[in-house]
């Protein structure tokens, strides 16, 4: 500690200490067999792969208690009666001390010790279009920011880790070298686009505002490493207003910018800033059309079989910075889920000429389902949860 620390550091060292002394504790109690903890998103609350999991174990696999990790700012997030605890308190450094099954879709904060018995399933969260792990040492910008001895001391925890289809499998294996069991069943927070009904998608459009005549467009763009904050590549009350009124923009900024795009609320009324929704599989259920660049909810929507408009102006750009495993703009089928656009001029033009929905998108659309969704059927929660949690199948009905 500084000699003239405040008091306040002070206080949060002692705290820390005291935390950690516990937890040394902790690791000597038994591990409770029928405890599982799961963490999204760097605990910003119930959501994808651990929440599809968490859900269907509930169902199939009761005896499992699911405790949530969840950071103190994001607490409102968590579903009334979901058992959850606050990151860095004694609560959760008891649990994870003590649980047999860890589930995450990021990491554990803190740094924990893992346990004989413990076993972790890293669920991940994308399909890999931009280069990830140790594949980032080659872009210098990427190289140093990340930890790449963290990163591999934390694969080293991994017992196994899902893939949602072959590309994936491969790329994990390469980019996040560990003697983990890969687990090629698909991604469970996909399930429900093959399980929701037709009332269902007509209610969560309801909810959203969105009029059951109207055409929702999802326009989702994913981060950049080389811009700071929320900067979208399209003005999307220009686009709601060159489209007229049959067309509604939904934006949904990604989240490490917050809860807000800072759109709507404009004249047209037809922009609607979706970005604080907690379930973006709602969004793209209530979505006729997704608008994206590089995001991995490209890969999920597919799932769908709905039309995916790829709008990439700065493609070059995001390529030298970040690295890409291959072309999204290419045309060549397998590699592009649609039509592509990289100026608002054409993607507004892709609408008017009915493009966006034409047979030549739709086949490029089929090809990239067949490469990148393979596994998903709207049973990869079950079979994840019975694979990780030991629960059998039910034998055939007679």
């Amino acid at each position: 500690m500084p000699p003239r620390a405040s008091a306040a550091s002070v206080k949060r060292f002692v705290r820390r200490q005291a935390m950690r002394a516990a937890y040394r504790t902790d690791l000597r109690r038994p591990l409770d067999p029928n405890l599982a903890l799961y963490g999204a998103y760097w605990n910003r609350g119930v959501a994808c792969n651990p929440a599809a999991i968490h859900a269907k174990a509930r169902q199939i696999a009761p005896h499992i208690k699911g405790v949530w990790v969840v950071s103190s700012r994001h607490r409102d997030r968590m579903p009334p009666g979901v058992p959850y605890v606050i990151e860095g308190s004694r609560p959760y450094w008891r649990a994870m001390a003590t649980a047999t099954y860890l589930v995450n879709n990021s990491s554990f904060p803190g740094g924990f010790t893992k346990r004989p018995g413990q076993r972790y399933l890293q669920t991940h969260h994308g399909t890999p279009l931009k280069t990830m792990g140790l594949d980032q040492r080659a872009y210098p910008e990427l190289a140093r920011k990340a930890d790449f001895a963290k990163i591999l001391a934390h694969v080293g925890q991994w017992d196994v880790s899902l893939s949602a289809n072959p590309h994936t499998t491969a790329v994990w294996n390469r980019v996040y070298p560990g003697p983990y069991e890969h687990l090629g069943l698909g991604y469970p927070r996909n399930d429900v686009y093959f399980t929701a009904t037709a009332d269902d998608i007509a209610k969560i459009r309801a909810e959203l505002g969105i009029q059951a005549d109207r055409i929702a467009l999802l326009y989702a763009p994913t981060h950049r490493d080389y811009r700071d904050g929320f900067v979208p590549d399209l003005d999307p009350e220009r686009l709601a207003r060159e489209l007229g009124p049959e067309y509604v923009v939904l934006v949904r900024a990604h989240y490490f910018y917050g809860r807000s795009a800072g759109v709507g609320g404009t004249p047209t009324g037809r922009v609607l800033d979706v970005t604080a929704h907690p379930r973006v599989e709602e969004l793209c259920l209530a979505a006729d059309a997704l608008i994206t660049d590089y995001s991995s909810l490209t890969f999920d929507y597919a799932c769908l079989d709905r039309p995916i408009i790829v709008h990439a102006p700065d493609w070059s750009a995001y390529r030298t910075a970040r690295g890409t495993y291959f072309d999204l703009l290419s045309g060549r089928p397998g590699d592009t889920p649609g039509t592509v656009t990289t100026t608002q001029e054409e993607l507004t033009e892709a609408f008017r000429t009915g493009e966006w929905r034409s047979p030549a998108s739709a086949a490029l659309r089929t090809a990239f389902r067949e490469r990148f969704c393979p596994y998903d059927d709207g049973h990869a929660a079950e079979r994840v949860v019975r694979r990780f949690f030991g629960v059998p199948f039910a034998p055939p009905s007679r």
